[in-house]
């Protein structure tokens, strides 16, 4: 990345501060009950526009999950959430649904590994509360690179990795009798399948009862995508050159090397571009016709999908070199440690893979590699779903989401292989 581009980004936008600030006087006065323009077709116009500015030039913050409740057989549970696990770059959340006197038998526990791929975790809020009725919740809270100072060392693939085996141990040695499930949602696919083989080739007796591999790279090389042709073409080299910067001065993490979260965003937003713009001209236009319902929705989206974070350089170009470049975990190249990873090494753990038909991220058939790769995985412990008219984000989120594939993940874990072949292609296993 050429020099001095991530000081460029963040005098960019103190440069926007002075507009910022007469904007916001101006959203004060436009907005004002006592202002008799702010009821006229002018006046709506303005404030869109201050609004509209506002957010295409604020610094989102990283946001908070909010789940206060859940809906637990039909009654309001309270829900509080906490950090049960910590090491400097994860910390370990529990959602702990407060029952009170009227507890019934255990519910089995469910890690969810959420991506490390420039959102933060509460991208997966919604995941969260679509399995809070039936599962006693964790999920795993990336830390923001720029945010950790460099005497807190390096984080790489490998070290993901690991705190990925030792996640499953802290949660299994518990000895409560409940079974431990986990989900990888995009790109811990691959690690977590990584790690589990790894405890499986050491008879680790605290691997989990299943894993669902949901919309995971794990080989790039079926159904490739834009971003998968760009790996394949540019090669790891152009990853150092180009997408590595330093966190400047102003950050606890000053002088570290990252993958710069607003970079990712940039990548992100450039793929469906369009829809982006078509997004913000219809804020203005809600906002404009008075359409509370319509822009808060807007806005609780981009609050959320405009809020990044940076990942160490090390493991950004790692995981790049792994997973998109050599293809090493469908090659049976990939190592952790100096070990070789062998996926033919599971056989005590359930493997469900969810993929969605429109997925430009993932392609349909990328996750589904992992069946291949578990070959002695039993026949009856595995189980695949193919999403019809989804895209990445709808396998984790939204409503085919809640009403499609979480009743196919409950049925998983409940009787071992459910019936839920592939709505289009009926036999993909």
């Amino acid at each position: 990345m050429p020099p001095f581009t991530y000081e460029l980004h963040e005098i960019s936008h103190f440069a926007f501060a002075p507009a910022r600030a007469m904007w916001d006087i101006a959203q004060l006065w436009l907005k004002s009950p006592a202002n008799l323009l702010s009821y006229t077709h002018v006046g709506k116009n303005m404030v869109a526009s201050v609004e509209l500015f506002e957010r295409l030039t604020r610094r989102y913050s990283k946001p908070t999950f909010g789940l206060s409740s859940t809906l637990v057989a039909g009654k309001r549970v309270p829900v509080t959430e906490s950090v049960v696990w910590r090491r400097p770059f994860c910390k370990l959340l529990h959602f702990r649904r407060e029952f009170g006197d009227a507890a019934g038998a255990p519910q089995p526990k469910l890690l969810i590994v959420a991506p490390m791929s420039g959102h933060h975790a509460t991208l997966l809020r919604g995941t969260v509360e679509a399995f809070l009725p039936f599962y006693d919740v964790y999920i795993t809270d990336w830390v923001d690179a720029r945010q950790m100072p460099m005497s807190a060392g390096g984080f790489d693939l490998d070290d993901y990795i690991d705190y990925l085996i030792e996640i499953c141990a802290t949660l299994s040695k518990q000895n409560d009798g409940v079974p431990l499930h986990t989900i990888g949602v995009c790109q811990p696919a691959v690690p977590l399948l990584a790690a589990v083989a790894l405890m499986e080739s050491a008879n680790n007796p605290h691997v989990p009862a299943s894993m669902a591999l949901m919309g995971g790279p794990i080989d790039t090389r079926r159904s490739p995508t834009k971003v998968n042709l760009l790996a394949q073409e540019r090669g790891s080299h152009w990853f150092r050159r180009n997408c590595i910067s330093t966190v400047p001065f102003g950050y606890h993490g000053a002088g570290r090397e990252v993958y710069p979260g607003f970079l990712q965003l940039a990548g992100f937003m450039a793929m469906n571009i369009d829809r982006h713009v078509n997004a913000h001209m219809d804020l203005f236009t809600h906002l404009v016709e008075g359409d509370g319902d319509s822009a808060e929705k807007h806005r609780e989206f981009y609050d959320e999908y405009l809020s990044v974070m940076d990942l160490t350089g090390e493991f950004y170009l790692q995981t790049v070199d792994t997973v998109f470049v050599r293809h090493a975990l469908p090659k049976g190249e990939m190592t952790h440690r100096g070990a070789r990873v062998d996926p033919s090494s599971i056989h005590r753990v359930a493997l469900m893979t969810v993929e969605g038909e429109n997925d430009d991220i993932s392609g349909a058939g990328q996750t589904l590699a992992a069946h291949d790769l578990c070959a002695n995985v039993p026949a009856h412990m595995k189980a695949d779903y193919l999403q019809e008219r989804v895209g990445h984000y709808g396998v984790f989120n939204g409503s085919r989401f809640r009403n499609q594939i979480v009743p196919r993940i409950l049925d998983f874990h409940a009787m071992g292989r459910p019936q839920v072949r592939s709505l289009s292609l009926v036999n993909r296993l």
